[in-house]
């Protein structure tokens, strides 16, 4: 057995164990630097916090039988650990509880009865990690990996069910991974998602787009409209409906799906197929970015405005500030947007919240079609990437929004939002 370790290490370990059970409750920083470290060690005890306290009684059973928690040091880092232990049990509680703050903003929005309309939908909690892990093996097969555009970048994955038929016109998902404009691995974000959806008959096409520093805005844009386009021309292969697509995705992704979304056909950003229809039948954007140029209010992270500068956008604002101004999805907002559901988490660390809700208000006020805000407590940024409860939650809500929307324009049914329906006293779906 090997020897205990320094009662100073064992009480230094408790207590980072017991910080970062803090900082899974809320964010230790959301305004500076320590925004990123507060992100990276946050999520994974967020969304996995029996995972990560199952993990740390283990190690603490093994570190127990070596002897590290003797002395009276060695009981306060014990208690401090096991101190840890309750903190993340509590986040879990919190989390399981956080379903009506998905449900609630689409009953709100879309009327108490919307789901008279749409397929009911379950959620699955139990061993969710390993069933998102796995899902692109059930219904992605070697044929499925395509290339929609000239670039290296330009794969997606299809993922559909094997006993889809030819001719089913299965609605679309377009999903637009994350990762700061310089990762966009279509793997293997919104897994719980895409397992969801294809499961009920869906078909989702995972993209992946050219990134920085190699490329300069707006490459990843003009992908993912090429994208579209590409799912428009050649998805009734596959057994989709070219006539039903919306998109979704976060943090970039979220960014790139809202900007899509708001400017449709824009040829600015269509070079050499500006006649092609990027128009889509809904958004869902996930703790987006909506703001490209504001610098300044709560939870504007510096590490973002160099981001901008030195790695995306490669040119300062005060240079070229039409160029961040029409980056910004906020200012592409207008009457005939398509219906939106924006999700964010109050507890994100690397795009604040309020940037969600200044979005949400301009897009409320100009849009026609219902913009549906649900804003998830103590949610840190990347809350639908595990399989976890806010996973599942995301998975489900995001689905009955999505079926709301094809079987009104099935029906051939207004989609107005609820300022709107009460201006005109027009019903909701379903009945008051």
């Amino acid at each position: 057995m090997r020897a205990p370790r320094p009662p100073r290490r064992t009480l230094v370990r408790a207590a980072l164990e017991l910080v970062n059970a803090a900082n899974a409750v809320r964010p230790l920083t959301r305004n500076s630097w320590g925004a990123l470290p507060a992100f990276f060690a946050g999520c994974p005890s967020t969304e996995l916090a029996p995972w990560v306290g199952t993990a740390s009684m283990v190690d603490a059973a093994r570190r127990w039988r070596r002897g590290d928690f003797r002395g009276r040091s060695g009981k306060l880092a014990l208690g401090m650990t096991a101190l840890s232990w309750a903190v993340l049990a509590g986040v879990h509680q919190r989390n399981l509880r956080s379903g009506p703050h998905f449900e609630e903003p689409l009953r709100a929005e879309l009327g108490p009865h919307y789901t008279d309309i749409v397929r009911p939908s379950r959620i699955q909690l139990a061993a969710g990690l390993f069933r998102s892990g796995g899902a692109r093996r059930r219904y992605v097969k070697r044929a499925d990996v395509v290339r929609y555009g000239p670039y290296r970048a330009n794969r997606a994955d299809i993922w559909h069910r094997q006993d889809l038929r030819p001719d089913a016109k299965a609605p679309v998902l377009i999903n637009v991974p994350g990762g700061a404009w310089i990762l966009g691995l279509r793997r293997p974000q919104a897994y719980p998602l895409m397992g969801h959806l294809t499961e009920e008959g869906w078909i989702c096409v995972s993209i992946g787009y050219r990134v920085s520093p190699l490329h300069t805005w707006p490459d990843q844009i003009i992908d993912v409209k090429r994208a579209i386009a590409w799912v428009r021309e050649n998805i009734a292969d596959y057994g989709g409906d070219p006539d039903f697509i919306a998109i979704s995705g976060g943090s970039a992704g979220g960014h790139l799906s809202s900007l899509s979304a708001l400017t449709a056909n824009d040829p600015q950003w269509q070079p050499g197929f500006e006649e092609s229809d990027t128009s889509v039948a809904a958004a869902v954007p996930v703790y987006g970015r909506y703001d490209m140029h504001s610098t300044e209010g709560i939870g504007r992270n510096p590490f973002m405005s160099v981001l901008m500068r030195w790695i995306i956008m490669k040119t300062d604002f005060t240079t070229s500030e039409k160029e961040y101004r029409e980056a910004s999805s906020v200012n592409h907002v207008r009457p005939d947007a398509p219906p939106f559901f924006v999700l964010h988490g109050d507890a994100d660390s690397l795009i604040p919240v309020e940037e969600a809700r200044e979005f949400v208000q301009e897009l409320s006020e100009a849009s026609t079609s219902p913009v549906v805000y649900a804003e998830i407590p103590g949610a840190q940024h990347g809350f639908d990437f595990f399989g976890s409860t806010h996973g599942h939650y995301t998975a489900v809500a995001s689905a009955r929004f999505l079926d709301w929307v094809r079987g009104m324009r099935e029906e051939g049914r207004a989609m107005l939002g609820s300022d709107d329906r009460d201006r005109l006293g027009v019903e909701p779906a379903g009945g008051r």
